[in-house]
């Protein structure tokens, strides 16, 4: 079952696009978000709004890893050509997605986003509409006062 609001954030430990092990601490607002595969229509679309907003998010002390099934070498290909900035997750066993509870089916994981900080789930996003997620969920944050923009 997906974890939920409340929860305890996981521990995880998985590869990034360059093959460095990542253990994020959730301490910090952080958001998490699986995507079924690189180089598709919709998971391109959500990781470059996430990129597009990755300076604001920055701003907001806000982390964002995206996770997939795709392997480093998928990731690595997928960042450079999309110019990504910040991590992608692989996550070929599914142990990342096992660990927030969602469920991968036929090898990909669905489109659900975490917002975590403080060590617990702080809010979960399933069935996500790539096209505008990013803004959103950073919107929601800084509605929910678990990040804030310098003035």
């Amino acid at each position: 079952m997906t974890l939920t609001t409340g929860d305890d954030a996981p521990t995880v430990t998985a590869p990034n696009q360059d093959g460095e092990a990542v253990s994020p601490a959730f301490d910090d607002p952080t958001v998490v978000y699986f995507y079924p595969r690189d180089d598709t229509p919709g998971c391109t679309t959500e990781a470059t709004q996430f990129q597009r907003e990755r300076e604001t998010y920055r701003e907001a002390g806000v982390e964002v890893y995206g996770v997939s099934t795709d392997d480093v070498a998928s990731h690595s290909s997928f960042a450079q050509s999309e110019e990504l900035e910040f991590d992608l997750l692989a996550d070929p066993d599914g142990e990342v997605a096992d660990a927030f509870g969602v469920e991968v089916e036929d090898g990909a994981a669905p489109r659900t986003t975490f917002v975590l900080a403080d060590g617990e789930i702080r809010a979960v996003y399933e069935n996500v509409d790539p096209d505008g997620h990013a803004r959103e969920v950073l919107l929601d944050a800084l509605d929910d006062d678990l990040a804030t923009l310098p003035e």
